[in-house]
Parts: C-alpha cells; structure tokens; sequence
C-alpha cells in the first residue's frame, strides 16, 4: 500500500499552493507576488516533470521499479528541503522545479509496480486507489494551512512545506518491505525470484498454486515473444493499429485529466471562490479542505466498483456529468457576476462540488490505473511516461494560462471548457475500450487481436475460466468470455 503514496505527493502539492495563495504570511515573505509570478510558481513544477520524462522509461525498465520510487522520493526530498528554507522566491521556485523532477520519476515506476504485483482480482482497486491518494495529500495540506493560518511570520507557510516531505520519507522507509515486480524480475531472467514473489503475493507463499503457475508461465511466454517481435522503441506507438490506439487513449487521458475545468480548482480555487463572491480567506480554506475529503471519499469509494460498472461506462457518465454540471456553474457564474445575488454565488460553490463528485467517479483513480492496464509490458513504461507528459504540458499550459485568463475574462473563460468537455465526450464514446475482469497479458488482444503478442493460449483460457469464478459475478461471464473473439479494436467498446 505504501507505493500508492507517491500521487500523495502531488495532491499535497496542489492543495499546499492553493492554501499558500491564500495566506498573508507567504504574500509577505514572497512580496505579493503577481499574475505571472504565481502562473510560474504552479508551472514550473510541471517543467521539473517533463524534464525528468525523458530518463523516467529507462530507469523503471533497466534499473528495476522499486529503484525509481526511491530515487524520485529522493529528489523530492532534497526539493522539499529547499523549498521549506525558501530565503527568496527564485529558490522557492528552483525547489520546486526538483520536486516536479522527482514526482516524475517515482511517479512513473510506483503505479507499473503496483499493476504486476497485485493478485489479477484486486488489479482495479488498487491502480485506481493509487491516483485516489492525490486527494489524500491535498486532506492534509489544505487543512495543514488552514490551521497554520493563525501563526504569525514565515512558518505559516513553512510548515506545510516541511510536511510535503512526508509522504515520501514514508516510502522510503517501506519500499524495503515491497517486492520487486515479478515480470521486471523474469524480464531480466530472475525467474525462480519471480515465481516466488507471485507466490507470496498471490497464494500465501504456495508456488504449486494454479493461479500462479498459469500467471507465471503467461508472463514468461508474453516477455519471450515481446523480445522476439521488439522494433523501435519509441516509434513502436506508431506502426500498429492497436499501438496508435493506445496512443490516442494515454494522450487523451493526460490532457482531459487536467483540461476539464479541474485545473481551476487544484491551483486557483482562491481566485474561483472570491468570483463567486466568497471573501473571508478562512472560508475559503474552509470550503477547499471540505472539498478535498469530498473528493477523497468519492474517488476511493468508487475503487471498489470499477469491475462491477467497468471502465468505459464510467468514463462516460463522469464525463457527461462534468460537462453538464459545468454548463450550469457557468450559467451560475455568469449570473453572480451581472446581478451580485448571493443565492448564483452560493449556487456556483454547490456546482463546483457536484462537478468534483461526476469527475472521481473515473478520471481520478482510472487516469493511471486504465493506462497501466491498456499496455503490453515492454511499453509500459514508455506509455505511461508518455501519457504523464500529456498531464504535465496540461498541467504547464493550465498554470500559466488559467490565472490571467480568469482575470481578463473572470466567468466567460469557463465556456471554454463547457465546449471541450463536450469534445472529451465524443473522443472517450469513439475510442476507450472496455478491460475489466481481464487478466493484465491478455489486454492486448482489445488492440491488436489476432497479431496480439501472447503467450501460453492454454493458460490464458485457464486463468480466464479461475477469473471467472474468483471474481463470482455472473453477469461478467459473458464479458470476460468476449475476449477470445476480439480480433481488432473496432469493437462496440471502442473505434479508430
């Protein structure tokens, strides 16, 4: 569990600038800090991240998962450090450039461990609990300011900076605890090693078990035929259908994650309540630390039924929920601003809430958890370096882009994303796929079906059928049994 925390890290971090924003006492130790200086200080988190993606891929796949949570949490230290003694603001802002950096890193190895460690039936819950803690950190950063808001002078805003650490020294501290993955382990030719941690992990230490014997000898079979069949990297994503589609899929799941009007409220809740008409800054801290538990419980209760809704139908009602709710907290927005009437601002508040509970019914815990699964193993990490570059040039655009577009169109810039939420709709309705109950090697059969690089078809059929019964949900039968007849990604669940 404790490789869940890296996306803790991150929500913390969004929170904590929301909640530093808001403070006098940072206002005075930075002096006031302006439009373009606050765009900078939120974006240049996201640049520290891309910079870092290049090297993310390799360091996963050649110096071993566990390594790359290690080395991010240790760049993210010595980030935190910095930005806590924060003297001026280009150190404050240097700091955070090494935080984004060591984000970028744990942030691409810890959600690929979780994936190929976990037992097949729990797979969903815990690659969608993993982005989920992004809320967790923004709990206590948002509440952590709120009560640091009656201390006088700096450490205000130095003890939640201090506190960003956290999450990171406990991975430190755990990660020795965490097994390697077991197909990285048979992907370097450790497979004895890898027998037993998919035993430990998925029969109590047994490695006679069925389950596992059919897991290992998939994995062993799928990363022989992935060598032999290995072109060029990169460019991979774009010489198959399937790859293309899945290209299409990790893109658009980092942009939509962070262009659906959310970016707003992660770095700029400050500036969205005082134009609903919200000034006391307590209660603006107040409002921010109620919404995160919101979205906290909204988006760990809903881990639990990814198997049971499946991913596509979730896709598509959070997202027509988002843009429909949208619409009318700008139409709410819109009425503030002309008539000042408190019950549109008031109206507005309530709709920003509503919007969050539509957007973690999916995008929060599938973001990382759907790309992770969509992925053959020797892309894995390819993709999701790829799909958190997505989120970070999103991220960048939104940092610099949102402050001084709310200031020059204050409401009229929310009908922007009314009209892109409706684009999101119609791309994830055309293109995302349907995984669940779906054992990880087999995926690959949605995109590139009877080319799909697959070994041990024996086993495959066995592991399904155990699926099947472990999972003891009838109503899956027929969908899990879907997928030997998949020869192509132009299914009813997706088209390209």
């Amino acid at each position: 569990m404790f490789a869940v925390l890296t996306s803790a890290t991150n929500g913390y971090d969004g929170s904590m600038m929301n909640g530093l924003q808001a403070l006098p006492q940072w206002e005075a130790s930075f002096h006031n800090p302006g439009p373009s200086t606050r765009g900078l200080l939120n974006a240049i988190m996201s640049v520290g991240s891309i910079v870092a993606l290049p090297i993310t891929p390799y360091i996963a796949d050649i110096l071993g998962r566990r390594a790359g949570v290690m080395t991010g949490c240790v760049i993210m230290i010595i980030g935190v450090v910095l930005q806590s003694i924060g003297i001026n603001i280009q150190m404050f802002i240097a700091a955070r450039f090494l935080i984004g950096f060591g984000v970028a890193i744990a942030h691409g190895s810890a959600p690929l461990l979780i994936a190929e460690l976990v037992h097949p039936q729990h797979r969903a819950i815990f690659t969608t609990i993993y982005n989920s803690t992004w809320y967790f950190g923004s709990i206590v950063a948002s509440w952590l300011t709120y009560g640091t808001f009656q201390l006088a002078g700096p450490w205000a805003w130095r003890i939640p900076s201090i506190v960003q650490a956290a999450p990171s020294c406990l991975q430190l501290i755990a990660i020795w605890m965490v097994p390697e993955s077991p197909r990285y382990l048979i992907a370097k030719g450790k497979n004895e090693k890898a027998l037993n941690i998919l035993a430990k992990a998925h029969a109590n230490g047994n490695v006679e078990d069925e389950l596992v014997q059919i897991e290992y000898r998939e994995i062993r079979e799928t990363l022989q035929l992935e060598k032999e069949f290995e072109q060029n990297g990169w460019l991979e994503f774009f010489q198959t259908k399937g790859n293309r589609h899945r290209l299409i899929i990790l893109i658009s799941l980092g942009f939509f994650s962070q262009w659906s009007g959310n970016g707003l409220v992660s770095y700029y809740m400050n500036q969205v309540l005082q134009g609903a008409g919200v000034t006391s800054a307590k209660l603006r801290l107040e409002i921010n630390g109620i919404l995160n538990i919101i979205n906290f419980l909204t988006a760990v209760t809903m881990c639990f039924f990814i198997d049971k809704f499946g991913r596509r139908p979730l896709f598509l009602f959070a997202t027509a929920g988002m843009c429909a709710s949208f619409c009318i907290w700008t139409i709410c927005a819109a009425e503030f601003t002309k008539t000042a009437v408190a019950a549109a601002g008031q109206a507005e508040v309530a709709f920003i809430f509503i919007y969050y509970v539509f957007y973690n019914c999916a995008w929060s815990g599938l973001l990382v958890g759907y790309a992770v699964e969509i992925l053959p193993y020797k892309l894995r990490a390819k993709g999701l370096t790829l799909m958190f570059l997505a989120v970070d040039l999103a991220l960048f655009f939104n940092s610099y882009v949102n402050p001084v577009a709310l200031a020059a169109l204050d409401w009229k810039y929310y009908i922007v994303y009314d009209v892109w939420l409706f684009v999101e709709l119609c791309v994830v309705f055309f293109f995302y796929i349907e995984t669940r109950n779906t054992p990880l090697e087999e995926i690959v059969k949605y995109f590139d079906g009877e080319q799909a690089l697959l070994g041990g078809d024996m086993a495959t059929e066995k592991a399904r059928a155990i699926l099947i019964e472990e999972a003891g949900d009838h109503h899956n039968k027929t969908a899990i049994a879907h997928t030997e007849e998949v020869s192509s990604p132009n299914s009813q669940d997706g088209k390209i």
